[in-house]
């Protein structure tokens, strides 16, 4: 049986501009969205209180919140915190699996150094953490990476939610589908159709009617519904692609399209400002009323240096969709890929300066 934490930043970048300006505390801050295409990084708690969230278009930001303080993104002061923060982890375990600069799992079945339990080893990692940094941080104690990493949401910010093997039906049974992992508004309102709305509803259902309705995710979301996460935690998984994407209320023609991908390259742009890694292959993805998904791609002899240029490329991709004018779609998606090392491309280096 495993013993795995997923340790969370609270607000982590909101949280570290709090910390070096302390006329921000208490304050409203949000992380990015300044400019009038802008996208949220990060929201401080008191902005959360008025509906703001990462994603989110600065301008609705402003809307909720006329108050709030917007802050341009500095993530080499973000990184540097995160490499502290990795260094408390590796105390503990080699087994550490970075998801972004604030969160990730770790292995500590067999820790480094002696605990009394998993528990008490996720407790020490957090003061650990605030002693060096003065940032709190929220932990999940689970059999499994899934569970962990509904358990570190459960008591945030700076708490801690244990999950005990002999706990895991009890705790799901109630839990509303939603909380799963990878279900989002979309998905849930496809589950309540069939009378799904918790995850005890979603246990009564097959693997094969499950798999019918959803394909590849419906034996995902089976064995989530059990509790069940096989696994590893895998340290120094390097980012290979980062994506965003999104289903539409109604299925809309190639031609309205344009406002999707500027929005999912906004969200996809901001997400790769989370990793040291340059991606040099832009990707649109679309799925037709159908289902059939399209992908298009293109590698720029150097990697897009800005948003604007990654947009650009992102709506050019789609004049290389070759169906008819009728053809309607579900979703649009935009990602960068073929990700590689900073140091793997030396003589592009000024494109990349924070």
């Amino acid at each position: 049986m495993r013993k795995i934490l997923h340790i969370d930043m609270d607000a982590f970048y909101a949280s570290v501009e709090q910390r070096d300006d302390p006329s921000l505390r208490g304050k409203p801050v949000v992380v990015g969205g300044g400019s009038a295409r802008g996208v949220v990084c990060a929201a401080s708690y008191e902005a959360r209180k008025y509906g703001i969230r990462s994603a989110m278009p600065g301008s609705r930001a402003r809307r909720l919140c006329p108050d709030a303080v917007f802050i341009p993104p500095d993530f080499a002061r973000y990184k540097r915190v995160s490499r502290q923060v990795r260094e408390i982890f590796l105390q503990h375990t080699d087994l550490v699996q970075p998801l972004s600069l604030d969160e990730a799992y770790l292995d500590v079945t067999a820790p480094k150094i002696a605990s009394p339990s998993a528990t008490a080893t996720a407790q020490t990692i957090r003061a650990q953490i605030f002693e060096v940094t003065q940032l709190t941080a929220s932990a999940g104690v689970a059999p499994n990476k899934f569970l962990a990493k509904i358990a570190s949401d459960w008591n945030k910010p700076n708490g801690q939610f244990v999950i005990k093997p002999a706990q895991v039906e009890a705790f799901l049974t109630p839990l509303p589908v939603g909380r799963i992992p990878g279900v989002g508004k979309v998905a849930e309102r496809k589950l309540a159709e069939m009378g799904i709305d918790t995850v005890g509803d979603l246990r009564a259902f097959t693997l094969e009617e499950l798999g019918q309705r959803f394909g590849r995710f419906g034996e995902a979301l089976y064995r989530r519904a059990r509790g069940i996460d096989e696994r590893p935690v895998e340290p120094d998984q390097p980012v290979q692609s980062i994506s965003a994407e999104d289903t539409f209320e109604h299925d809309l023609p190639l031609s309205e399209l344009d406002a999707a991908i500027v929005h999912m390259a906004e969200r996809a742009w901001a997400a790769t400002r989370k990793t040291d890694r340059v991606g040099c292959t832009v990707v649109l993805k679309l799925k037709t009323a159908q289902f059939r998904i399209l992908t298009r791609s293109f590698t720029p002899e150097a990697p897009p240096a800005s948003l604007a240029e990654f947009t650009r490329i992102a709506l050019s991709l789609r004049d290389r969709v070759a169906l008819p004018a009728s053809t309607r779609y579900r979703l649009v998606g935009v990602g960068l890929g073929g990700f590689r090392d900073r140091e793997e491309m030396p003589m592009q280096g000024a494109l990349f300066a924070e």
